[in-house]
């Protein structure tokens, strides 16, 4: 004969998942909703960003995008196309005083993520991750890798380096 929990002993578990920092969705599916608004290139460098750059930003979102999505523990909130409009007319996002909290708080996510690639040259570049708890704000994960060489393969290496050796080992 099969025991089955009391429903105080399902709420209390319930309870300190979200004590613990986990959302009510991620209680419910088993995966927190993430809230992607891409990469931003801050050039520092005396060289104009080129098309391979922009390319490259999009590539590395892509990249970010699936590796969570893959590890089964995340899901991309879709983001609605009121929003998206909205967020094309914004500022950018390293400068909008925390703007991506109120826009993954609209998708329905529990994590706001965002990040940025610095070019300091076409030698050093470093990418940067940026995520937070959409209840409160506070920090879910930030982290930084500097790669050498501003090719694809630099950068894909360095995404697949930092969400694969930091992100989810960590999570």
């Amino acid at each position: 004969m099969k025991r089955q929990l009391p429903n105080i002993v399902r709420a209390a578990a319930a309870g300190a998942l979200l004590l613990c920092g986990a959302s009510a969705s991620q209680a419910a599916e088993g995966k927190l909703k993430v809230a992607f608004f891409g990469f931003e290139l801050i050039n520092t460098s005396p060289e104009p960003v080129g098309e391979g750059e922009r390319r490259r930003i999009a590539l590395i979102g892509e990249l970010f995008a699936k590796m969570l999505a893959d590890s089964g523990r995340y899901e991309i909130a879709p983001l609605p196309e009121a929003l998206r409009r909205r967020i094309a007319q914004s500022a950018e996002i390293t400068g909008c005083n925390g703007c991506e909290i109120e826009w993954a708080r609209e998708a329905g996510a529990d994590i706001a993520a965002f990040g940025t690639v610095q070019k300091v040259s076409n030698l050093i570049l470093n990418e940067n991750i940026y995520m937070n708890r959409v209840d409160g704000g506070a920090p879910f994960f930030s982290g930084s890798v500097d790669i050498r060489g501003n090719t694809d393969e630099s950068w894909s290496r360095g995404m697949k380096y930092l969400i694969g050796e930091y992100f989810l080992k960590q999570r």
